[in-house]
C-alpha cells in the first residue's frame, strides 16, 4: 500500500509540473494509460487488464537518444478464481528516436531494467506480494499535436519480471500525451 501510495504521489507531482518550467531543463514528460496484456503464465491466470503511467525523458544533445524514467500501475483480474493481479513499478530506460526530432511523426525503440511489486490476491486464500527486478524492450511512435511541444504517443514494451516460480511478463498497450522539449 505504502508503494502503491508513493506511485500516486509521484504522478501527481508530475502531473502538476509546469511543463515551462521542465521544457527549459530540456524534458519531456507525460502520462499514459492502455491495455495491459498478460503473457506466458500470467496469461493462463489472469484477464487483459489496465495499466496507468507518467514518465519524464531527458533528451541528450543531438537528440537521437534520450535516459527516460516510468512510474505505472497495472491491474488485472484472474481467469476462474476471484481476485487480481496488481503490479506497480518503475524503470529506467534507454530510448532511441529514429528520424529528426522535429518530424510530425517520429518512431523510437527503447529498453531498460525496473524494479516492480507484484501482488496477487485469491478470494479465500489471501495474498501475497514480492518487490523484483524487471525488464523491457519495447517501441512506439510520438505524433505532433498542435503547434506547441504536446505530441501524442502509443507504446508498448515487452516486460518481465523474475518473480518466484515463473516471470511475470506481460505487454502494455499504450496511448499518452508527453510535453516539453
Amino acid at each position: 500500500m505504502k508503494r502503491t501510495l508513493l506511485g500516486v504521489v509521484v504522478v501527481a507531482i508530475l502531473a502538476m509540473a509546469p511543463a515551462s518550467t521542465l521544457s527549459a531543463q530540456g524534458i519531456r514528460w507525460g502520462v499514459n494509460a492502455g491495455v495491459l496484456m498478460p503473457m506466458g503464465d500470467y496469461n493462463t491466470a489472469d484477464k487483459p487488464g489496465w495499466i496507468v503511467a507518467a514518465g519524464a525523458t531527458n533528451w541528450l544533445p543531438g537528440g537521437m537518444l534520450g535516459i527516460r524514467g516510468d512510474l505505472s500501475y497495472g491491474q488485472t483480474k484472474h481467469d476462474s478464481a476471484g481476485g487480481s493481479t496488481k503490479i506497480v513499478g518503475g524503470m529506467a530506460s534507454l530510448v532511441y528516436g529514429l528520424g529528426s526530432s522535429s518530424a510530425s511523426m517520429r518512431p523510437f525503440v527503447t529498453g531498460g531494467v525496473g524494479v516492480y511489486n507484484v501482488k496477487v490476491d485469491v478470494t479465500g486464500l489471501g495474498s501475497g506480494s514480492e518487490t523484483k527486478v524487471g525488464f523491457g524492450v519495447g517501441g512506439g511512435v510520438m505524433i505532433k499535436a498542435g503547434t506547441g511541444g504536446m505530441r501524442i504517443v502509443i507504446a508498448t514494451r515487452f516486460t518481465s519480471i523474475g518473480t518466484s516460480g515463473f516471470s511475470t511478463t506481460f505487454l502494455p498497450i499504450t496511448v499518452g500525451l508527453t510535453f516539453g522539449k
